[in-house]
C-alpha cells in the first residue's frame, strides 16, 4: 500500500463530485410510473438456462438460503449439465449478487428491474430464464464485472515436468507431482460444485477430497478416495480425467486439476499407514470364496472390495506380474512401477493372493473354477492387438503395438530398426510412438519414427499431451492418412503407402472411411507397428458355458446393472464390457463385488 497515494486520493475524492455541477439535470416526467433503475442496479434475476449447467454454485454461496436448485423439464441430466436450474425466493434474497459474481458459466444475471407488484405471494419465487417475466430483455443491470473480477483464479497451477531433452533417452517419470504449496492453491479453485462426480464413472467424492487437501488432511482425503477407488496411485497418473472435461471452471478458464490432487493424496500417505488410515487391520471372514480372472483394474477393485467385505479372493493371472493393461499397456515413464505396487501391495496385504502364469481354459477350467469357489468375477482385458490386413501386413517386422509394449514391460528383448512407422491415432499409439522413440535414441542416437492415422489431428483420439509430447520427443505425426500397403522390396519392408482420408463414418455414422486416392504419400520406415485397437480374448469360456451366456450388443456379454451374466456364478467387468479404461474397470469391479455379495447373501449384508 503506497500511503502518500492514498492521501492525495482522499483529500481529492470529494472534488470529484464538482464535474457533475454542469451535467444537464434529470427529470422524471411521470414518477409514479416511470422509475428506471440505474444502469447497474441489482433487480430481479435473469438466467440464460442454454449457458448453466447447473453447478449449483449460486445456491451454494447465497448465505440467505434464497437459492434452489430445482429440476427442469426439457433439461435432463447429462455429462457436464445436472439437468437442474436455479429458483429465487425473494423472501430471502438480498440482491448482493455473490450469486452472479460467483457463476461459473456467466449465465446469471441481475436486471435492473425493481418493481414488481403481486398479490400472490408464492410468484416471488420463480425459475429464471424459464418462468418468462417482463426484464428478460432488459439489458442494463448487474453482471458478473470483468477485468479480473474473479472470485477464484481461472487458471491452473502449472505442473513441473522434465522437458524433452530430460526424458527421450529414458523411461523415468515425465511428470513431478505437486508440492504442497501448489496443490493447496490448485485446491483452492474447486467451487464443490459436483459436476464431476456425477459424471466420474467411479463416482468420486472429488469435492470432498479437494477439500481434505485445503484443509491439510490427506488422510481423510485417502479415505475419501478408497471410498470408491481402490488404486489411486494409478487413477492419479493414468486415469482419464472424464471429470476435468465437465469441471465447471472450463467454461470461462481451465478446469481443475483433479487427477494430479488425486495423486497428491495418495502421494503424500506412506505405505505403511494404509492399513492404520483405512482400518483395514483386521476383517472378519465370512466363509465364502471367490475367484478373479485377471489383475487388471477390475480386478483388482472387485478383490479389494470383497475382501474388504470378508471374502476369501484369489486372482488367477495369465501373466508373470499384477496390473494387466496398466502394467504391460502403459509405459513406465507416464506409470512407474514403483508407484503401481504401491496400490496393488496394498490389496494384497489384506489377504488376497494372486496365482501367476495361470491361463485359464488351460491349466485350470473356468467350469471347475465355478464348482470350487462360491462365485467368479472376470476381468478380463483387451489383450489382442487387431490388424490393418493390407497388404504386407503379414511380413516378421510388422507388429501389434500392445505386444511390443507387453515385451518392453517383461525387459524382453524387441526388434528396433532405424526407421519406423506407427499406424494409430490413440493413446496406445502414442505409448509405442514414444517408447520405441526412446529405444532408437538408446539404439542409434536418433529418432526417426512417423505415426500416422485415419484422424485429422482435431479428432485423434489419443490425449492432445501424448501427441505433443511425442512430437517434442522427435517422433513425426502425420494425421489423417488411410493405409493401402506395405511396400516390400527383396524381403525387406521400405515403407508404407497411404492415401488421403476425407471422412471417417457415413451418413448413418457407420464406421466407413472415405478416401482420396489421387493424393497418395509414402512414409519410408523399416518396420511397421500397428495400433488400430484391441480385441478381447474368451478363449477361457467353454462353449457349455458360452451356451448359457446372453450375448449383448456388438458381440459383447450381456451383464445386469452388477456385472452378472446370465451365468448366476459368474460375474465380468472391465475393458471386454465396458471402457476401455481403467475407472470405467474400477466402477465395474466395485459394483461386481456388491453384486457378488447380494448373490450370495441377499440384501442381508
Amino acid at each position: 500500500m503506497n500511503d502518500g497515494m492514498s492521501s492525495i486520493k482522499d483529500i481529492l475524492s470529494p472534488f470529484t463530485a464538482w464535474k457533475n455541477l454542469f451535467k444537464e439535470p434529470v427529470t422524471i416526467k411521470d414518477p409514479l410510473r416511470e422509475r428506471p433503475g440505474a444502469p447497474r442496479y441489482r433487480g430481479f434475476h435473469k438466467n440464460d438456462v442454454n449457458a448453466c449447467i447447473g453447478c449449483g454454485t449460486c445456491e451454494s454461496i447465497c448465505e440467505n438460503e434464497a437459492i434452489d436448485m430445482v429440476p427442469v423439464e426439457g433439461f435432463n441430466p447429462k455429462d457436464g449439465d445436472s439437468g437442474l436450474r436455479p429458483s429465487i425466493d425473494y423472501g430471502r434474497c438480498c440482491w448482493c449478487a455473490l450469486c452472479v459474481d460467483v457463476c461459473t458459466t456467466g449465465s446469471l444475471t441481475l436486471s435492473n428491474e425493481y418493481t414488481w407488484v403481486d398479490t400472490d405471494s408464492d410468484n416471488f419465487r420463480f425459475i429464471p430464464g424459464i418462468d418468462r417475466k417482463s426484464w428478460e430483455n432488459n439489458e442494463p443491470g448487474w453482471k458478473k464485472p470483468g477485468n479480473g473480477y474473479e472470485l477464484y483464479d481461472l487458471e491452473r497451477v502449472k505442473m513441473e515436468h522434465l522437458g524433452p531433452e530430460q526424458r527421450d533417452e529414458s523411461f523415468i517419470e515425465i511428470i513431478q507431482g505437486f508440492s504442497k504449496e501448489q496443490a493447496e492453491k490448485e485446491a483452492d479453485r474447486c467451487v464443490e460444485c459436483g459436476i464431476c462426480t456425477a459424471t466420474c464413472p467411479a463416482h468420486m467424492g472429488i469435492p470432498e477430497y479437494i477439500k481434505a487437501i485445503r484443509n491439510n488432511d490427506l488422510e481423510e482425503g485417502l479415505r475419501i478416495l478408497y471410498e470408491t477407488n481402490p488404486l489411486p496411485e494409478i487413477c492419479g497418473r493414468i486415469c482419464t480425467h472424464k471429470c476435468e472435461s465437465v469441471c465447471s471452471l472450463n467454461h470461462r478458464g481451465e478446469p481443475i486439476s483433479i487427477r494430479w490432487l488425486k495423486r497428491y493424496i495418495a502421494d503424500q500417505n506412506p505405505a505403511e499407514k494404509y492399513k492404520e488410515i483405512l482400518e483395514t487391520d483386521t476383517v472378519n471372514k465370512n466363509g465364502k470364496k471367490v475367484a478373479i480372472i485377471g489383475s487388471g483394474p477390475s480386478g483388482l477393485s472387485a478383490a479389494y472390495y470383497l475382501s474388504k467385505m470378508g471374502y476369501e479372493v484369489e486372482i488367477f493371472e495369465k501373466l508373470p506380474q499384477a496390473g494387466g493393461m496398466m502394467r504391460f499397456g502403459i509405459p513406465e515413464y507416464r506409470l512407474p512401477y514403483d508407484q503401481l505396487d504401491k496400490d496393488i501391495n496394498y490389496i494384497l496385504s489384506l489377504g488376497v493372493k494372486i496365482h501367476y502364469n495361470i491361463t485359464v481354459g488351460k491349466d485350470i477350467t473356468l467350469d471347475k473354477m465355478g464348482k470350487e469357489f462360491d462365485a467368479v468375477f472376470a476381468g478380463t482385458g483387451l489383450h489382442l492387438g487387431r490388424s490393418t490386413r493390407v497388404e504386407g501386413a503379414d511380413h516378421p517386422h510388422v507388429y501389434q503395438a500392445i505386444e511390443l509394449l507387453r515385451k518392453i514391460t517383461l525387459e524382453e528383448e524387441i526388434h528396433v530398426a532405424e526407421k519406423i512407422v506407427v499406424i494409430g491415432g490413440g493413446n496406445v499409439a502414442m505409448d509405442i510412438t514414444r517408447s520405441l522413440a526412446r529405444l532408437q535414441k538408446q539404439k542409434y542416437g536418433k529418432v526417426q519414427v512417423i505415426a500416422t492415422s485415419l484422424e485429422v489431428e482435431e479428432q485423434m483420439p489419443a490425449d492432445r499431451e501424448e501427441v505433443v509430447e511425442a512430437r517434442e520427443e522427435g517422433a513425426t505425426i502425420f494425421p489423417g492418412w488411410a493405409p493401402q500397403r506395405i511396400e516390400i522390396r527383396d524381403g525387406k519392408i521400405t515403407g508404407l503407402h497411404v492415401v488421403q482420408c476425407l471422412s471417417l463414418f457415413d451418413a448413418e455414422g457407420k464406421f466407413n472411411p472415405q478416401c482420396n486416392l489421387d493424393n497418395a504419400r509414402f512414409f519410408e520406415g523399416d518396420m511397421v507397428v500397428e495400433s488400430i485397437g484391441q480385441g478381447m480374448d474368451l478363449s477361457y469360456i467353454s462353449e457349455d458355458i458360452k451356451e448359457d451366456l446372453e450375448m449383448g450388443p456388438r458381440g459383447r456379454i450381456k451383464v445386469n446393472d452388477y456385472f452378472q451374466t446370465s451365468v448366476p456364478w459368474l460375474f465380468m467387468g472391465g475393458d471386454t464390457i465396458q471402457g476401455p479404461d481403467v475407472i470405467h474397470g474400477i466402477a465395474n469391479g466395485h459394483k461386481a463385488a456388491l453384486g457378488i455379495d447380494k448373490y450370495l447373501f441377499g440384501d442381508k449384508n
